[in-house]
C-alpha cells in the first residue's frame, strides 16, 4: 500500500514534471502535443553564402523563425532530411559542434535541429534514418542551429526549422535519394 503522504508527493512530482515539460516545449494552441512553435524571429542579413548544395540564403530584412524546441523523439520521428556538406569551405559553415572537426562527404554524418541536438547530448550517437523503404545509420556530429543564422558562422543561411536532420551526401547516397531534391520527408530514431 502507498501511504497518503507518498501518493501526495508523487502527485506533486507529476504536476511539476508536466508543468516543466510544458514550459520546455512552446506548444501551439490546438495543434496537439509535441508541436513547438517559434520562440522568436531573426532579422535577415545577406552575405557571402556558399551555394554548393543550393542552400536557402538569408535576405536582408526578412524575418526568420527561431526554435528552441523540436517535436518529441519517438521510435519513428518524422523529420525533413536536408543536404549538407561538412567539409571545410563548403555550405556547412564552420567545423562540427561535437568534435570541432570537418567531415568528408563520404562519411555518414548528420546535424540535428537545436531541440533534438539537446545541448550536445546526442553528440557521437548513431541514429537510424529511413526513407523510401531504405534505412541507414549516421553519426550525429553537429547542430542544425534553429536559433541563430544569417551570419558567416552559419553560411548566411537562416536558422533551421525545428524538424531537420541535415545529412551528408553519403547519407543521401546510402538511402538512394536524389540529392538535387535538397529535402525529403524521412523518419529517424535513436539506435
Amino acid at each position: 500500500m502507498v501511504s497518503a503522504r507518498a501518493a501526495a508527493a508523487m502527485a506533486i512530482f507529476v504536476l511539476v514534471a508536466l508543468s516543466t515539460s510544458h514550459m520546455a516545449f512552446s506548444l501551439r494552441p490546438g495543434a496537439g502535443l509535441g508541436v513547438c512553435r517559434a520562440s522568436g524571429y531573426l532579422p535577415g542579413r545577406s552575405g557571402n553564402c556558399e551555394k554548393s548544395n543550393d542552400p536557402d540564403c538569408c535576405e536582408d530584412g526578412k524575418k526568420y523563425p527561431q526554435y528552441r524546441c523540436s517535436p518529441p523523439v519517438t521510435a519513428s520521428t518524422k523529420a525533413v532530411l536536408t543536404l549538407n556538406s561538412f567539409e571545410k569551405g563548403k555550405d556547412g559553415g564552420g567545423p562540427s559542434e561535437c568534435d570541432n572537426a570537418y567531415h568528408s562527404d563520404e562519411e555518414k554524418v548528420v546535424a540535428l535541429s537545436t531541440g533534438w541536438f539537446s545541448n550536445m547530448a546526442r553528440c557521437g550517437h548513431r541514429i537510424k534514418i529511413s526513407a523510401n523503404g531504405n534505412s541507414v545509420y549516421a553519426k550525429v556530429v553537429d547542430e542544425c542551429d534553429s536559433v541563430h543564422g544569417c551570419d558567416d558562422e552559419h553560411n548566411f543561411e537562416p536558422p533551421c526549422d525545428n524538424n531537420i536532420v541535415d545529412a551528408s551526401p553519403a547519407v543521401w547516397d546510402a538511402l538512394g535519394l536524389d540529392q538535387s531534391l535538397g529535402m525529403v520527408d524521412i523518419t529517424w530514431s535513436e539506435e
